[in-house]
């Protein structure tokens, strides 16, 4: 049995992207995520120690979105999942990075990309 627990809609500022004007002038990000694992451990013992910490993961997710400019949305998803799969009670991770603002001369909602990434898969 997996449970899950989601972190939906953290919205933080990053200069990602190909061009050089999303470098300079950055943008929101928003992503979602979902983590994979047993939480019978923290149920029973009502313990926060027991689980992920949903907060201290934020924090975590906040700083690679701000941190260092890649040009791909498909690399921020990556090195985001590589996050989640630090705590090893986490058995896979599914992200979403969305880019509501890329650089496309046509109207649109959203642009994302999505991966899962299982702990098996981690050091790959």
């Amino acid at each position: 049995m997996i449970d899950r627990i989601a972190l939906t809609g953290l919205r933080v500022r990053g200069h990602h992207g190909v061009f050089d004007f999303e470098r300079a002038d950055g943008q929101d990000f928003v992503v979602d995520v979902e983590l994979e694992f047993d939480t019978r451990a923290a149920a029973a013992s009502d313990q926060l120690s027991d689980t992920v910490h949903y907060g201290e993961l934020a924090e975590a997710l906040a700083a690679v979105i701000a941190g260092e400019p890649v040009n791909l949305l498909e690399t921020v998803a990556d090195r985001l999942c590589q996050v989640c799969l630090a705590d090893s009670r986490v058995a896979a991770a599914t992200v979403t990075v969305h880019k509501p603002q890329a650089p496309i001369a046509l109207s649109f909602s959203d642009v994302a990309v999505s991966i899962r990434r299982e702990r098996a898969e981690a050091g790959r």
